[in-house]
């Protein structure tokens, strides 16, 4: 059934999360490589040493803002490949509120077939 839905929805959240990152990129010159749509269960997204970024399909379903959160901390990981406080300095200058979008995206969970109604 998941893949199903995904194969289903994943253009959608291509158009989604393409637009999402374009938009944090022209607020913050991001380098990135290639952005690909994934079937994940247990993550939100993923970013590569060479900058080539994984995001989950169920993204869409997901309140704006902590779409957006997901979007900004991995393109962070283009500049910072760690969770160093320069890393947490930059997400928190594009999002000052991303401790509430992290402690709210903990609500949710990639497999969790409830976030799709």
């Amino acid at each position: 059934m998941a893949r199903a839905q995904y194969l289903q929805h994943r253009e959608v959240a291509r158009a989604f999360i393409g637009e999402r990152v374009a938009y944090w990129q022209s607020v913050q010159s991001f380098v990135v490589g290639r952005v690909s749509i994934k079937n994940h269960s247990r993550i939100w997204g993923s970013c590569s040493s060479l900058g080539n970024l994984n995001f989950n399909w169920r993204l869409v379903h997901l309140p704006p803002e902590l779409a957006d959160y997901v979007v900004v901390h991995e393109l962070c990981h283009t500049i910072e490949h760690n969770h160093s406080r320069r890393f947490w300095t930059l997400v928190e200058i594009l999002m000052p509120d991303w401790r509430v979008c992290r402690a709210a995206l903990r609500h949710y969970h990639p497999s969790n077939e409830r976030i799709l109604a």
